[in-house]
């Protein structure tokens, strides 16, 4: 089931910076890929709450990272694009430690800080998304396989030969659709409708 995803400004007398923009869809993008794990739980596959739920978490929000700054690149020029996609992978990975640290044990010293390992992350996997395509249909097949392949890897044995069909046919393109949507909320300069106030004793 989607989620309803608030994306539109309540005011909106100027285009927000880049940074808004970042911020906004940071949190648009926590709560997709939060659902998804919550419907793959919901599904049967095992996701157990420890390394292996943020490892699922993390392969997620890099995926998803990784289209917006695909659809950036068609709302922006290249120095925004480059600051939004940067501002949005810095608020990734300060809400995703945020969650990390109630549930798993702190870096080992030496090791850097969770925050870091997932930009890490984002780096190393944005190499690898760059050899697949992005249109105005969204990601190519292998962008989603790709995705598919690396979630795979985090599964038990019972689930790894039904994952990637999971995540290509049903999960991914929910969590498109949301991200589509959320992208266009937050870079509309049209304002959010008020809502009227009830009226009673007429």
């Amino acid at each position: 089931m989607a989620i309803r995803i608030k994306s539109q400004w309540f005011q909106t007398e100027a285009p927000k910076t880049a940074q808004q923009t970042a911020s906004a869809m940071a949190f648009i993008t926590w709560r997709v890929t939060q659902n998804m794990l919550k419907q793959m739980r919901e599904a049967k596959f095992d996701i157990d709450v420890g390394p292996q739920y943020f490892a699922f978490m993390r392969e997620v929000l890099v995926f998803l990272v990784q289209v917006e700054d695909r659809m950036a690149y068609e709302r922006m020029s290249s120095e925004l694009r480059i600051e939004f996609t940067t501002a949005l992978v810095r608020r990734v990975a300060e809400i995703l430690e945020e969650s990390e640290v109630e549930w798993l044990p702190p870096p080992a010293p030496g090791e850097e800080s969770r925050r870091d390992q997932f930009i890490d992350l984002c780096n190393e996997q944005a190499d690898a998304y760059a050899d697949f395509s992005h249109g105005p249909e969204g990601p190519d097949f292998g962008f989603v396989r790709y995705l598919g392949h690396r979630i795979e890897t985090l599964m038990p044995a019972k689930d790894q030969r039904w994952v990637i069909d999971q995540i290509m046919a049903i999960e991914a393109p929910e969590a498109l659709q949301m991200v589509q949507r959320g992208m266009e909320g937050v870079f509309s300069i049209e304002p959010r409708p008020v809502r009227r106030s009830s009226m009673s004793g007429e």
